[in-house]
């Protein structure tokens, strides 16, 4: 399928920098001349901005952050590797809304069959509904987490919008969505009900102060995603202004760069989005400038990825069986030699094996496995065992 009539290019003026050698602007292939739509042979990464916010809450605007973008991350230096990244543009808007989601579902679904990773610079989160739709053409189970303050539930009656985007999900038929996690998710900011629904669905939800104390925890949270959608308001307003739902409390600038790094080494992973950001209130540029830098330390994280999952060769990795409660449970543990990352077992009906092949290894850390030795069941094991079961 021809994507490129899904696109218009990018301004020239938003990406001519001095040459320097080893800059990202001197080796992406943008898309910049209406007849040279680039090339996607050996291409590994693709950006694509979506300039809508029709269905944004409170934050119009924000359809003016692709560009913006791009003026900072074209700036950066690649690291010590060889960068295969084209800049394919932005999305057409739809003459309605539903069109650009079309679109964005549409050019994501070729992307990932073509094994090349979706980089979405929105635009407002209602985008991830038509990230996630990309998955249901390809028939493919996933699991989405969700960097954010809240859950953007929403109501089911309600109509859609970047801060109610989730319900839709969870109700569409048919369903693709095994898994969900929010990380990051501010108490004040979050219905009782809501925090009991998730709950209820075995979904997994971890709060800002958690999170922030435990950071490392948080990679194997994104090496079980397959999508990712990025809310830049969960970032403290101080460190990222441009955002009319700012808040002063949130990520620190460092963490939100770390968790992007930990998605793009996630060998799982196959597309991201970045939301939210709004120029209008972006002081000097703040903003752009580290969602560019968190988009780099993705790109960071993906050619630095181990390769280790799944499991390929069993002599690969070191396994370990912990028996709990009286023996009633067997928790089978791996751990990479390669990368010295962690993943259990969970035990899953012969019949239902193929249909979930790809969820019952799931990942977790070092302390999971602790807390298996002291007889205790590791919160991620359980959850993922109900829905199994």
């Amino acid at each position: 399928m021809d994507i490129s009539e899904y696109f218009e290019p990018v301004k020239s003026d938003q990406t001519n920098e001095v040459s320097r050698p080893g800059k990202l602007g001197d080796l992406i292939a943008s898309y910049q001349d209406e007849n040279n739509f680039p090339s996607l042979d050996g291409i590994d990464i693709a950006l694509l901005g979506v300039k809508e916010d029709r269905n944004s809450l409170n934050n119009q605007g924000s359809a003016l952050g692709p560009d913006e973008v791009r003026k900072y991350f074209y700036k950066l230096y690649q690291g010590n590797y060889k960068t295969h990244i084209a800049d394919l543009g932005n999305i057409k808007k739809g003459f309605e809304i539903e069109d650009t989601y079309f679109a964005v579902k549409t050019v994501v679904a070729e992307l990932i069959k073509a094994h090349i990773i979706p980089v979405i610079i929105g635009g407002s989160q209602d985008i991830t509904l038509a990230n996630y739709l990309a998955y249901e053409s390809l028939g493919q189970i996933i699991n989405i987490a969700a960097i954010d303050s809240c859950f953007d539930l929403g109501k089911a009656d309600e109509e859609i919008n970047s801060k109610a985007y989730l319900s839709k999900i969870i109700m569409h038929q048919p369903n693709f969505l095994f898994n969900f996690t929010n990380i990051g998710y501010q108490t004040y900011f979050v219905n009782q009900d809501a925090i009991e629904l998730m709950s209820n669905l075995y979904f997994d939800v971890y709060r800002l102060g958690y999170v922030r104390s435990n950071i490392e925890e948080v990679e194997p949270f994104v090496r079980n995603a397959d999508l990712m959608t990025f809310d830049i308001s969960s970032i403290r307003q101080c460190d990222a202004p441009g955002n009319a739902n700012a808040s002063p409390n949130g990520f620190y600038g460092e963490e939100a760069c770390q968790i992007t790094r930990y998605a793009g080494m996630s060998d799982k992973l196959t597309s991201i989005g970045f939301y939210e950001l709004n120029p209008t209130y972006d002081n000097s540029n703040q903003t752009a400038h580290l969602v560019a830098q968190m988009i780099w330390y993705f790109v960071d994280g993906f050619y630095n990825r181990k390769h280790d999952f799944p499991l390929k060769e069993k002599d690969a990795y070191v396994k370990y069986r912990v028996s709990i409660i009286d023996h009633k449970y067997e928790i089978v543990f791996y751990k990479s030699k390669k990368s010295d990352r962690w993943w259990m077992e969970v035990p899953c009906p012969t019949n239902l094996k193929s249909k979930y092949e790809r969820h019952y290894l799931v990942p977790c850390s070092y302390r999971d496995y602790q807390t298996a030795m002291k007889e205790e069941m590791p919160d991620r094991w359980w959850q993922v065992y109900q829905k199994l079961m």
